[in-house]
């Protein structure tokens, strides 16, 4: 019996360390978290509950042109300021995913974060959490855009050639993170281990097929990501020894989330992993141009065997999941997108999925482009379609 729990215990070990990892950044120039906050005990089910539905700060601190502070605006968003966040919050938003790009704020070959980057970050969370609301920070356009072997500092790709240096990237990064939000937050702040990672500049970037030995590859070597990233936030300690984590499957999609390959990391803590997805459901209504435009049976029909099929799938079997981005573009159909939205969040709801809109700024109707995700005016702090947003919050309840 003691050499039968003496390899168990061996294993579980290996498993932490074969993925731990030094971190090489500059830790004179890392910002540190000084504050303490008792951190709650509430489980997965009545976090979401409490979360009920999200806001993205899109387009903004995950924009990638420009340098250092002024990559914020470089996709044409305005400056993030804390009248936004308070709009926000007053409208009644209870959860923002605040989406950070961190591969262009590199400013050494050791990994080390930009510190001003780091607290520009680090202030748009803290006027959020003042506010009362749950904030999820990421890792977003970092997954590198091309098929082949990855320089330094690029950010992170899904196949075994480009692990080394994903992993070295990641873990250094998250330390970075980890050390500038730690016990000063408690269960408000969710860690997101990675955005829509998969294999850009192939045929498999948005198609994954499970006969393909690149997908499997990709797969495999995600699960290994999310474990690094795990394994670095737990070993920071503090609040992040329990802090909740969401982590994806390839592209965020649903179908990988449910996938026989997909492998939730091992953890310390219990019952602190979130799956994350993205559903912008179905495609043809909610993003196509030009698609179709009418909330129709069909499209109601596929959106709830979508959304059952999480359920069923991963909430029901005891795994919680926020839908990370969810969406309807504007195709001068407001009638039909607040049905859909209607619906959408009531099955989010009955299901109890905390779905997070993507707000990428871009409001108005064009039938060439179907990435008008445009709903909060952040000069104004009004809602460019109010019938909708009056749709996600009477629904939240």
């Amino acid at each position: 019996m003691k050499k039968i729990l003496l390899s168990v215990l061996m294993a579980v070990a290996v498993t932490f360390c074969c993925c731990a990892q030094s971190t090489t950044f500059d830790k004179s120039k890392a910002v540190k978290d000084v504050k303490t906050k008792s951190f709650g005990t509430k489980d997965s089910t009545a976090l979401i509950k409490d979360m009920k539905m999200g806001w993205n700060l899109g387009n903004t601190m995950d924009a990638t042109n420009g340098t250092s502070l002024n990559s914020e605006v470089s996709w044409g968003m305005p400056k993030t300021t804390k009248a936004m966040i308070d709009g926000l919050a007053k409208s009644g938003i209870k959860t923002i995913r605040i989406p950070v790009s961190w591969s262009n704020h590199l400013i050494d070959d050791k990994y080390t974060v930009d510190p001003a980057w780091m607290a520009r970050v680090k202030e748009i969370v803290d006027w959020a959490i003042e506010d009362g609301m749950y904030v999820i920070l990421n890792s977003h356009h970092d997954c590198y855009n091309r098929n082949s072997k990855m320089p330094y500092g690029k950010g992170y790709y899904p196949t075994s050639q480009n692990y080394e240096e994903s992993k070295k990237f990641l873990v250094n990064v998250w330390s970075q993170i980890s050390l500038a939000f730690n016990s000063g937050y408690d269960e408000h702040l969710i860690f997101e281990t990675m955005n829509e990672p998969r294999l850009q500049g192939t045929a498999h970037e948005w198609w994954t097929d499970q006969n393909c030995k690149e997908c499997l590859d990709a797969e495999e070597t995600l699960n290994k990501m999310n474990q690094d990233v795990v394994n670095t936030i737990r070993k920071s300690g503090g609040n992040n020894a329990k802090r909740y984590i969401m982590v994806p499957g390839l592209r965020a999609a649903p179908e990988c989330a449910t996938s026989a390959g997909f492998k939730l990391p091992q953890d310390t803590a219990k019952n602190k992993l979130i799956v994350s997805v993205h559903m912008y459901t179905p495609y043809n209504f909610a993003m196509e141009t030009p698609g179709i435009k009418d909330f129709t049976p069909r499209v109601k029909n596929d959106l709830a065997v979508s959304l059952k099929g999480i359920n069923d799938k991963l909430v029901a079997k005891g795994i919680p999941v926020i839908i990370g981005e969810y969406g309807a573009t504007n195709k001068g159909n407001l009638e039909a997108r607040v049905e859909w939205f209607n619906f959408y969040i009531s099955k989010c709801r009955q299901y109890n999925i905390c779905a997070i809109l993507w707000d990428n700024g871009q409001s108005a109707a064009d039938p060439k482009n179907g990435e008008k995700f445009g709903y909060y005016n952040r000069k104004t702090q009004t809602w460019y379609f109010p019938e909708i947003i009056k749709a996600i919050v009477d629904n939240s309840k």
